[in-house]
């Protein structure tokens, strides 16, 4: 185990409040935009004049911002089996990621429809309609944001049962920083393996509330993250040139491109061609989403390793809470949006309003929480 894995990166913590920022900003573009799913959208749906700037925006967020907390997690996660052993991570990863998703689902989820009700639909007797809701197993795919959590929960425990059957594995050899032409081949190699994938479950579908169509990347960045940590990449690889280069490409390249794509796909094909398939604009989405994608995060890395590496108490505290607002996010975006939802203002002004509010409530929220017995330890 290499140092960079005990040592507290500051800057690792604030990309990952920014990462969780993103998460909040995603949800809301979806409630106002239309493109892709969500509890609640606007009455409204906007033009499609409208909704290019946030399909724009929006595949650029999808195309990273996921994997790189899987990447994340699983930096850390190499760290802490090999500090604490594989039952004591475990244990620490069924509260820290089993008891959030059990709370989502069991009372966050159920609120969602019967407490807030945005639709105004008629659920029936409350405890009847929750009584059901456990006895048919519907609350296993009612994990709303906490899919990521559980899909984390199963790499982890993947991972501490591999431990187990290979528990002399941390004494191989490091193997040397990856170059940049295997960055370039693991990339077009996970725009294949994502394009395959969207032949069987394209975007838009899920199993047990996770998009399938996706988990190509995170799997691949998830084994990313514990092979960055056992070889002691981090480092080398944000300050690399290639993550310089990849980083600007895909934030200057990638909507062009992306533009470009759609434009001419669109002109022989329907929407649902670009979102699985035997059909070029997949195989063109899931090459570019995935160049874009490690481009992003490496550039993200670099520039948060040298602009970012600051700590203090304000910044400790969002840090602290990010993962709170990850947990709680959604009803309280979800209630704002019905309270906004008169207010005479364009879509853009709605996004921005409903982002800051909705951020600033979450982490008000998460606060609270955390001063709550039993709640501090998953929140």
């Amino acid at each position: 185990m290499t140092s960079s894995t005990t040592v507290r990166l500051p800057w690792i913590d604030n990309l990952r409040t920014l990462l969780i920022v993103l998460v909040v900003n995603l949800h809301v573009c979806v409630t106002y935009s239309h493109v892709g799913d969500w509890y609640f959208m606007s009455a409204q749906e906007p033009t499609l004049a409208e909704k290019v700037p946030f399909i724009i925006w929006q595949a650029h967020l999808q195309s990273f911002f996921m994997g790189l907390l899987f990447f994340i997690s699983a930096y850390f996660a190499y760290s802490s089996i090999a500090r604490h052993g594989v039952r004591a991570f475990v244990r620490e990863r069924l509260l820290r990621l089993g008891l959030p998703a059990l709370l989502y689902m069991l009372l966050i989820h159920p609120f969602i429809l019967l407490g807030l009700n945005p639709w105004d639909f008629n659920f029936g007797p409350p405890v009847e309609f929750y009584v059901n809701y456990l006895r048919t197993g519907k609350f296993i795919g009612s994990t709303g944001p906490l899919w990521f959590a559980v899909a984390l929960l199963l790499f982890s425990l993947a991972f501490a049962a591999w431990r187990l059957a290979r528990p002399r594995s941390n004494d191989l050899q490091p193997v040397t920083v990856p170059t940049g032409t295997f960055i370039l081949l693991f990339s077009l190699a996970l725009g294949l393996g994502s394009f395959t994938m969207r032949i069987v479950q394209p975007i838009g579908t899920s199993v047990l509330n996770m998009q399938l169509c996706f988990f190509v990347q995170y799997i691949a960045f998830f084994l990313a993250g514990l092979c960055t940590a056992r070889n002691g990449w981090l480092l080398p690889m944000a300050s690399s040139s290639y993550a310089r280069i990849g980083g600007k490409l895909a934030l200057f390249c990638g909507p062009p491109l992306l533009l470009t794509i759609i434009i001419i796909g669109a002109k022989t094909a329907a929407p649902e061609a670009f979102f699985g398939g035997w059909h070029w604009q997949s195989f063109c989405y899931a090459v570019w989403e995935q160049l874009v994608g490690v481009g992003l995060s490496l550039g993200l890395l670099m520039f948060f390793s040298r602009k970012c590496n600051a700590e203090n108490k304000k910044l400790r505290w969002l840090s602290d809470r990010s993962f709170g607002v990850y947990v709680l996010h959604a009803p309280v975006i979800i209630a704002l949006a019905m309270l906004f939802r008169t207010f005479p203002l364009n879509i853009y002004a709605h996004v921005t309003l409903l982002t800051l509010t909705g951020l600033v409530a979450s982490y008000a929220v998460t606060d609270i929480g955390r001063r709550l017995p039993g709640l501090r330890n998953i929140l």
